[in-house]
């Protein structure tokens, strides 16, 4: 089925108002029938450039549903991609940025979708769920790990509610974001220079609600506190 750009456009308005006024839509596999990913992935980056010509900035690419824990979440068996918007970006405070090299990177995962009710044309559409980031410190040192080996450990409040390892993002990190630099062409897009990429979730997505403290581990890396309010 094709679909012509102005239902592209009207979906793209759609999810975006969804995001501005935090009232979610339902499912665009059910109202719209579309399953096609090259639609969704059309829409998604119709969305992206509407908020471009708003003023947003690209700070990076994130890869989603790497992990076999989320995509059992969510009910869908391969990953996709979305843009890292930096109005979204909530730097922690670490200084100076070093380029060409790895940190913790914690993902805020949100749909515009009710209810979660996702198929994968739905969450590629929004963006790859993308709702907003953080990082740890940038550590050149870290490109030498074995990131596949890295232990991410997830306290929520004083308990331990998730934990997996690096190998979890399409077995490497470094597997996941071949995968993104290799989907990217297909559309004509390139990594530039300076972006950020996250390689994908390790653990379950788990959910939050305000005043909430999450504490963030990985091997060799200092922890990270994430509080919501």
């Amino acid at each position: 089925m094709i679909t012509p750009p102005s239902s592209i456009e009207f979906l793209a308005e759609r999810l975006d108002t969804a995001w501005r006024t935090h009232a979610p839509i339902p499912p665009i596999t059910e109202t719209e029938g579309i399953t096609d990913a090259n639609t969704a992935y059309a829409i998604q980056t119709h969305w992206t450039n509407m908020r471009l010509e708003r003023g947003e900035k690209i700070v990076g690419r994130k890869i989603g549903l790497t992990s076999q824990a989320i995509q059992q979440q969510l009910g869908v068996n391969e990953p996709d991609y979305g843009t890292l918007w930096g109005s979204s970006f909530y730097p922690a405070n670490h200084g100076k940025v070093a380029t060409e090299a790895c940190a913790m990177g914690i993902e805020i995962v949100a749909s515009r979708i009710a209810d979660w009710k996702i198929k994968l044309a739905d969450t590629i559409a929004d963006n790859a769920s993308y709702g907003g980031f953080t990082l740890g410190p940038w550590d050149k040192q870290m490109r030498e790990a074995d990131l596949g080996a890295l232990a991410m450990t997830i306290q929520q409040n004083g308990t331990l509610a998730a934990e997996g390892l690096g190998a979890a993002a399409l077995g490497h990190p470094a597997t996941s974001t071949a995968w993104l630099a290799n989907k990217l062409l297909e559309f004509g897009v390139s990594l530039e220079p300076g972006d950020i990429v996250i390689s994908g979730g390790i653990t379950k997505m788990l959910p939050v609600k305000a005043g909430d403290e999450f504490v963030f581990s990985l091997t060799g890396q200092p922890s990270l506190k994430v509080t919501f309010s």
